[in-house]
């Protein structure tokens, strides 16, 4: 067994290396996720992993895992029959047969799992006597939260599962049962094998984002220009009061910013670094969107390091004022606190707190009374545990008000209209902060920016958004996320990006027409927020992006959506009537829990067709009827001129 082994390991390496010569040349030429080109393999099965090593059944050991890997690199792309299809860069690692899938609908299915470098695929073996389509689950690596291991019993006969519980970051929890078999180590290799390619991070390796070769036609990340979004708003235009900044050029003056912002016109290098200083972890008010007309604007930062001394800072006083002169069509500028005053009062012992009113003059101040993170991921927790896959009817209700997450919801889109309120209808200029200023200000700050500005209602303005107010300004995705991390109880992971994308599904119900873009192109955005095929929501912040070579080493969520963009289009967007700003109705009454997203996974909750279907099918007709159009213009076109040919040529000369 060792010699064979031994053997087979020496010819693998020779294939790894010539597998890492494949991956250093150019990236193919498919415009979307496909398939790769397919060779001969050498894979890894389930007696190949049980004869690797022999550490506990617990985790995998060093030894087993140091030569799974260099299993794992040396594998080329599939061609036996019936594996499934992989993407450019994606390896196939491990194959699991006659193992089941304990579906909670559909009940006991036999099949085989794969496992590539990317995904988790089960798909049922054939059944001769019926003729219904193959049962196939499709599971990115990144989705999966934890694998747990249920019931220890292997004797024969024994009615306890014996499987594995694959939980995962999209609401499902999947179930495999195996055989009670003492010569059958397919959980072991099946649980090993998963800890190490879904949780590449905690092993010191790159999560599949990094290895996949796809290529588009439009360079997602092109999109965007911090310093042409900012020139869209007028800054360094002649009589705008701000300027942009680059002295966080090298990061040195807040690592967790982007590199270019904005501040005020009269404020000087000196002064900001000054409020950097006084703001928690250096984020200074720095400005998200400013109002066309009134030159209201919307800044945002973290909380004043004031602490049980109160401290001042003179520097961070004068800042402010300078945010407030900027705006010569307001004499009062709001701050808006989005954590429960409470929870600002607790942050003073440990140094931070919030602005007293005798210290900032002329400023109006208020707490928005938004949950911190914790209570966010109890509150999503409780919501998974009513949607799938039970669902109690007759307490319904009950169940989804003791969840409390539209009560959240809420919170959070009432502070957004506050802010919408004081900018539009008051035309002063609003500071939003919370703890650090890269969760719930990235939410109220890019909520409010969505209702004021229709360019943000399109499908590249939006994508701006999120690069602007989320990526750029430093929200933690990779630690609220959890990517390729195998620390499901990390206290720092929270949904806080998943409630802003389900508030905009909130805005899209009550202005049907107001946005370019579907509930099809939010859900991508969720799936791909966990999946780590692409770069764009991998790491903290931009610094450690920019460190990590992402934008050359990785494809961007953009470049993918972007070259199928019409698949994401709203049929009913009239963008000429909704250049307007959205006031939303806030009430509980009006907020609806999104089905589609949280219980997609439950047949019996899907609608007979779906919304992305319909929504094809109008895009189709809208296509047709514009080509009719034209093809009637262009008839009145020819038909007036024939007639005008016809009265020139019958009038005397």
């Amino acid at each position: 067994m060792a010699e064979g082994l031994s053997n087979r390991m020496s010819a693998l390496s020779v294939q790894s290396e010539e597998s890492n010569e494949s991956r250093s040349t150019a990236r193919g030429t498919s415009s979307s996720p496909k398939p790769s080109p397919k060779a001969s393999p050498i894979l890894l099965r389930k007696d190949d992993v049980s004869s690797v090593g022999t550490g506990s059944e617990a985790s995998p050991t060093t030894a087993r895992r140091r030569e799974l890997d260099v299993l794992v690199e040396a594998q080329a792309h599939t061609s036996l029959p019936g594996d499934p299809p992989l993407l450019p860069g994606e390896l196939l690692s491990y194959i699991e047969h006659k193992i089941t899938y304990l579906d909670h609908f559909l009940g006991s299915i036999e099949g085989t799992v794969y496992i590539t470098s990317y995904k988790m695929y089960f798909k049922s073996d054939p059944n001769p006597k019926n003729t219904e389509e193959s049962v196939v689950l499709n599971v990115p690596l990144g989705v999966i939260s934890h694998v747990e291991k249920i019931g220890r019993s292997r004797q024969k006969g024994d009615n306890v599962i014996y499987g594995l519980d694959v939980h995962c970051k999209d609401m499902r929890t999947l179930r495999f049962a195996f055989a009670h078999n003492q010569e059958s180590h397919g959980r072991r290799g099946m649980y090993d094998r998963l800890q190490i390619v879904a949780f590449p991070c905690s092993y010191g390796k790159n999560v599949y984002a990094f290895h996949f070769r796809g290529d588009y036609p439009d360079d997602g990340w092109e999109v965007y220009d911090p310093e042409a979004e900012l020139k869209r708003m007028g800054v360094g235009n002649d009589g705008v009061p701000w300027r942009i900044c680059h002295l966080n050029k090298n990061y040195e003056l807040c690592d967790t910013y982007t590199s270019t912002f904005s501040v005020p016109l009269n404020c000087s290098d000196e002064m900001v670094q000054g409020v950097a200083q006084f703001r928690s972890k250096g984020r200074i008010p720095v400005l998200s969107w400013l109002h066309p007309v009134t030159q209201a604007s919307i800044t945002r930062c973290s909380q004043p390091l004031v602490g049980t001394m109160n401290r001042r800072s003179k520097e961070d006083e004068q800042y402010m004022q300078e945010i407030l002169k900027a705006n010569d069509k307001s004499n009062k500028l709001y701050i808006l606190d989005a954590r429960p005053k409470i929870n600002a009062m607790t942050n003073v012992a440990m140094g931070g707190g919030y602005e007293h009113e005798d210290c900032y003059v002329n400023m109006d101040f208020s707490f928005l009374d938004i949950g911190n993170i914790h209570v966010m991921r109890e509150s999503l927790k409780k919501l998974r545990e009513i949607c799938y896959p039970d669902v109690d009817d007759q307490r319904w209700f009950s169940n989804l008000e003791s969840s409390h997450w539209l009560d959240h919801i809420k919170a959070i889109l009432c502070g957004a209209v506050k802010v919408v309120e004081c900018v539009e209808t008051h035309k002063s200029s609003v500071v939003v902060h919370c703890t650090d200023g890269w969760d719930r200000t990235a939410q109220i700050t890019s909520l409010s920016m969505l209702m004021m500005d229709s360019y943000f209602r399109t499908i590249k303005g939006f994508e701006v958004l999120v690069e602007k107010e989320w990526l750029g300004c430093g929200h933690k995705f990779s630690q609220r996320t959890g990517h390729g991390d195998k620390n499901h109880s990390d206290d720092q992971r929270s949904p806080i990006f998943l409630q802003f994308i389900d508030c905009v599904w909130q805005l899209m119900e009550q202005f049907p027409t107001a946005f370019e873009f579907n509930e099809h192109f939010l859900i991508t955005i969720l799936d791909h927020l966990y999946s780590c095929l692409f770069g764009t929501f991998l790491f903290n912040c931009e610094r450690l992006r920019v460190e990590a070579g992402v934008k050359d080493k990785t494809v961007s969520l953009w470049s993918f959506v972007n070259s199928q963009i019409d698949v994401y289009k709203n049929p009913l967007y009239a963008e000429l009537m909704n250049n307007k700003v959205l006031f939303p109705r806030t009430s509980i009454r009006i907020l609806k829990l999104w089905t589609g997203y949280y219980m997609r996974w439950n047949p019996r909750m899907k609608p007979q067709e779906s919304e992305f279907e319909r929504s094809r099918q109008l895009q189709i007709l809208i296509k047709l009827l514009k080509e009719k159009c034209q093809e009637l213009t262009e008839q009145q076109r020819n038909i007036t001129a024939a007639v005008l040919n016809s009265d020139g040529s019958t009038q005397p000369s």
